[in-house]
């Protein structure tokens, strides 16, 4: 089975387990995994701008990856699941939790 397949049956399974666990619009806490150099945890910070996200970062660790977490309000699963794509299209090395 290709990746892209492998993707899209993540993403069907993630919209379908939101829609049955929330009343939307909802808060959501996205999860993220970057590389601490190169300007990653940035990046994923800017993809969430303008949008009352509330962002917080903690450092592995030996420094070499930061986790971020993200507390934003969004108006349904296909909203929260155009970020996760948006994120990975957009940030190398971004590992989604």
């Amino acid at each position: 089975m290709s990746e892209s397949n492998n993707k899209e049956e993540f993403y069907a399974k993630l919209k379908k387990q939101l829609q049955d666990t929330a009343m939307w619009p909802s808060e959501y806490l996205y999860k993220f995994i970057v590389p601490t150099k190169g300007g990653k945890i940035k990046e994923v910070e800017d993809i969430f701008d303008n949008t009352g996200a509330v962002i917080k970062t903690k450092q592995s660790k030996k420094g070499k990856y930061t986790s971020v977490s993200i507390n934003v309000r969004m108006k349904n699963p296909d909203a929260v699941i155009e970020k996760y794509k948006e994120v990975a299209d957009k940030v190398d090395g971004v590992i989604s939790l």
